[in-house]
């Protein structure tokens, strides 16, 4: 600043006839405060640099959080939302853990009670019958259908259907069982659960209602093993 002070000084003598004298301490001053002002512009424009770097770094941040890692899917949002696709619903939610379209709804939501019967049904006899099931009249001679009271439909898939038969039924995903001297065949027919077995020279089939999960193979079962042909 001493070198700069000299060289004006130096113009100032060497000035044209006419000007008025140069005020040099206020020119140095001018100076000195133009030089402050571009230390501070300088000071600015590298906090603006670092500003700018930093934000970019936390664009770049925030654009892998919006991807998601390796092997992640991708999640839009902050925690709660990536908590809320983890999760697949958020807290509170009232969302179904299941569709019931998914599965086959049962019109039955409790188990089948096998009571004691003393009814006889024509040729066919059984010491047990389901609880809440009886039999549609007229019955026939060598078949029984059982039906519940409040029922109001005439489809035979949806009753019990005891048929007395000459020849065994053929049936799908077939388990057999043998019990006390009989062998039980249960499986499947036409999508109902269904078992049978033999009895002197006859067999005895037993078909559960279609949809009705409440009817197991031990049902089926035990019902079976109560019933004599006549």
């Amino acid at each position: 600043m001493d070198e700069v002070k000299k060289l004006l000084e130096g113009f100032a003598e060497e000035a044209a006839d006419g000007l008025p004298p140069a005020d040099i301490d206020a020119d140095v001053a001018r100076g000195r405060r133009a030089l402050r002002r571009i230390k501070r512009r300088r000071r600015v424009t590298g906090v603006l640099c670092v500003a700018a770097a930093s934000a970019a770094v936390l664009a770049v941040g925030n654009q892998v959080k919006w991807w998601g890692g390796a092997g992640n899917p991708p999640v839009a949002g902050g925690a709660n939302e990536s908590s809320v696709a983890a999760s697949g619903s958020p807290a509170g939610s009232t969302a179904p853990s299941a569709k019931a379209s998914e599965g086959t709804i049962s019109l039955f939501s409790t188990g089948v009670d096998l009571a004691a019967n003393q009814q006889t049904w024509n040729t066919i006899g059984c010491t047990l019958a389901p609880v809440g099931w009886a039999p549609e009249t007229p019955i026939a001679a060598n078949r029984v259908v059982l039906a519940q009271p409040e029922m109001r439909t005439s489809e035979v898939s949806s009753k019990v259907v005891l048929e007395r038969r000459e020849t065994a039924l053929t049936l799908t995903q077939l388990r057999v069982t043998d019990e006390a001297g009989k062998t039980f065949h249960i499986g499947t027919v036409d999508g109902r659960l269904a078992g049978q077995v033999k009895l002197a020279d006859d067999w005895l089939l037993v078909e559960a209602p279609a949809g009705n999960t409440a009817w197991t193979d031990e049902t089926v079962r035990r019902f079976l093993a109560s019933c004599t042909i006549n």
